[in-house]
């Protein structure tokens, strides 16, 4: 009777001690880990060569030489190629962005129309840096250049652009310089936020706008 409860004792102290084993906690992750860890998802995120992007956004825009700014809508759409033999950090960036709005032409004599509908559609490239890439977020900036093509007395009723004192409507040169907040997802999707200037150079004058575009990044194609 004695070594059969002896048996037994020993068998419920090793299932026990099996049993506190199996539902120890891992241990945590040491500091080197985590640093090699980090230092690969960077690589990962960042060593990609190709970026699309786009989304929608917001702007103020002068659509006359005496008109309010008005309010647009956005669309913008961004492709972007790593300079990897140069520098990691050190793109070149394209963008397609078209913006909607209505002129604020007020009362003008003789014209008894409502706003008219304007757009214009920014054609764009040039440089872009990125000054931080980290496991979470990114900061870039760029600076771009282009034409841009002003549709601004479509909605007018057949009165010419002269009549409602807007911008005559074609090409003119148009630049850009902005910086962009990327907010990773993973390695390849982030979510981007984007403030901009924007110059266009309709009537020979300087149209200065404010732009705010928000968007999805993707990130793809294999390091060389």
């Amino acid at each position: 009777m004695a070594a059969a409860l002896a048996v037994l004792l020993a068998a419920a102290i090793g299932t026990t001690a099996a049993s506190a084993q199996s539902t120890r906690r891992p241990r945590r992750e040491t500091t080197a880990n985590r640093k090699a860890r980090i230092a690969k998802t960077i690589q990962q995120t960042y060593g990609h060569p190709w970026e699309a992007a786009g989304g929608g956004g917001y702007m103020r825009y002068r659509s006359g030489q005496y008109q309010q700014q008005d309010n647009q809508v956005s669309f913008w759409v961004d492709t972007r190629y790593s300079l990897n033999s140069l520098s990691p950090k050190l793109g070149i960036l394209g963008t397609v962005q078209g913006s909607y709005g209505k002129a604020k032409i007020g009362n003008v004599q003789g014209i008894d129309i409502p706003n008219p509908q304007i757009s214009e559609y920014a054609f764009m490239a040039g440089p872009s840096y990125r000054f931080l890439g980290r496991e979470k977020y990114a900061v870039s900036g760029f600076a771009q250049a282009g034409l841009d093509l002003g549709k601004f007395a479509g909605g007018s009723k057949g009165f010419t652009a002269a009549d409602i004192g807007v911008w005559q409507g074609d090409f003119a040169p148009v630049f850009s310089v902005g910086a962009s907040l990327d907010y990773n997802i993973d390695t390849s999707f982030a979510l981007r936020v984007s403030p901009s200037y924007i110059g266009t150079t309709f009537g020979s004058t300087m149209q200065n706008s404010k732009a705010l575009n928000v968007g999805i990044v993707y990130r793809f194609g294999k390091a060389k």
